[in-house]
């Protein structure tokens, strides 16, 4: 999971990256809210933290402008006020979500969690695809109930399929997700990672989930898109002729 943090506090910024990071998250982190606008608009998160007050606009006017730009990547707010109208303002610009300074990082980091599963059409605590079951908190697998067990990296690179089902993910989409543009390997690593989660899952009973698009990239197709194109179209009814007197 990629987050965006907009943080102009220097202690605080240091304490959320930390925290997202030992959550087994990839993060960004810029000061101003022109700096946000412009990461938003290049690359491609799951989700944006943005304080609140920052020193060239307000948070919520980010929002706005992101909303105004049909941009849809889901924000959480960080409030400097607990008050009602602090959130009723948040909400009004288009965060998804607020929470009030200061915070128990656990809850903000299960926020982040259930904000970013809604965005993405997951209604349920877990993220499901056909018998494939990922549970965000504790980074694990399962294939009908039988865990996967996955490295660090692949399941990072499953999360990201899953998140984006049905999308072309390009191999530098991977590398960018996995490494967050710090000292990447040579891109052909992610054909490795790819070869291998394709074999556990295999084994697990997932097969063909991870599907190749070849020239673009990888994509994750879901059993019950695919068994819904597959249903023979419906007859439709035909008006029956009127009998001649």
């Amino acid at each position: 999971m990629r987050i965006l943090l907009v943080e102009t506090d220097h202690n605080v910024k240091q304490g959320l990256v930390a925290v997202l990071k030992a959550a087994s998250m990839v993060v960004d982190a810029v000061d101003t809210g022109e700096e946000a606008l412009e990461y938003c608009r290049l690359c491609d998160f799951d989700m944006v933290l943005l304080a609140a007050r920052l020193p060239d606009m307000e948070g919520y006017d980010v929002v706005r402008r992101l909303r105004a730009a049909r941009l849809a990547t889901p924000v959480l707010m960080l409030s400097e006020s607990a008050a009602p109208q602090a959130k009723i303002k948040g909400f009004a610009a288009g965060a998804d979500d607020v929470i009030a300074k200061p915070f128990d990082t656990q809850e903000l980091v299960a926020r982040i969690q259930a904000v970013v599963r809604r965005a993405k059409g997951f209604a349920q605590p877990n993220l499901t695809v056909g018998e494939l079951t990922l549970n965000l908190g504790s980074r694990e697998a399962t294939v009908a109930g039988t865990p996967v067990h996955l490295t660090g990296k692949e399941y990072a690179i499953l999360e990201l399929l899953v998140l984006r089902k049905g999308m072309v993910l390009t191999k530098e989409a991977f590398l960018n997700h996995l490494y967050g543009g710090m000292d990447e390997p040579e891109v052909k690593i992610i054909d490795v990672f790819i070869c291998k989660l394709r074999k556990k899952l295999a084994q697990a009973g997932a097969d063909n989930l991870i599907g190749t698009v070849w020239g673009r990239g990888y994509m994750l197709r879901d059993p019950a898109a695919a068994a819904a194109r597959a249903q023979p179209a419906m007859p439709s009814k035909v008006p029956a002729l009127a009998q001649a007197a």
